[in-house]
């Protein structure tokens, strides 16, 4: 397990973290995603404005919401993976079911693009060596996500806004992920 690491420097104890969805959630719920995900049960978000955005989706019969909220730092534990082994390590151990052994509140890391580019199979079939799936999820663009993981966190999370989006910014902005994944597909291919 990594340290823990003091992301919010003294300078910088409140970070903007944003949510996309189909709610406005002004009081998250730390247990409510799969066990399964990336960075394990949490709610999770990202100080990437513009990534918050691509991520939306519009679903039928429902408007499409970018939560906006600011997190205090002060006294949360951190901790901050790096697109490396054990992120990997970590990342798949939470998918492949192992228990969280993570004691931080906070944990800032990057999300695995085979998530955000749907090519989950590939990297968790088997067919390939964890080597090998591991240089494949370097290959892209790098985006973090921030995932609140204690009710202490989630205590210190303040709702600001909730800004909807129309149906054309979301096709906007999937037409920019579209693109990406078709760049990440064909890029894997070939490492295959």
């Amino acid at each position: 397990m990594a340290k823990t690491s003091e992301f919010c420097m003294e300078e910088k104890k409140i970070i903007r973290l944003y949510h996309a969805g189909n709610l406005v959630i002004e009081n998250p719920d730390v247990h409510y995603s799969r066990k399964n995900a990336d960075f394990g049960q949490g709610f999770y978000t990202s100080d990437d404005e513009e990534f918050s955005r691509r991520w939306a989706r519009k679903r039928k019969g429902q408007k499409t919401y970018v939560n906006v909220y600011d997190l205090d730092c002060s006294d949360l534990k951190i901790r901050v993976l790096q697109r490396d082994a054990e992120w990997f390590r970590y990342i798949f151990g939470n998918r492949r079911g192992k228990p969280d052994e993570c004691d931080a509140d906070v944990i800032i890391g990057p999300i695995a693009n085979d998530t955000i580019y749907d090519t989950f199979g590939i990297f968790t079939s088997g067919f390939i060596s964890d080597e090998d799936a591991l240089a494949m999820l370097k290959e892209g663009p790098e985006y973090r996500q921030t995932v609140l993981k204690s009710e202490k966190a989630a205590q210190q999370l303040k709702w600001i806004e909730a800004e909807e989006l129309s149906s054309e910014e979301i096709r906007e902005y999937r037409k920019t992920v579209a693109a990406e994944e078709e760049s990440f597909i064909q890029t894997i291919t070939k490492m295959m």
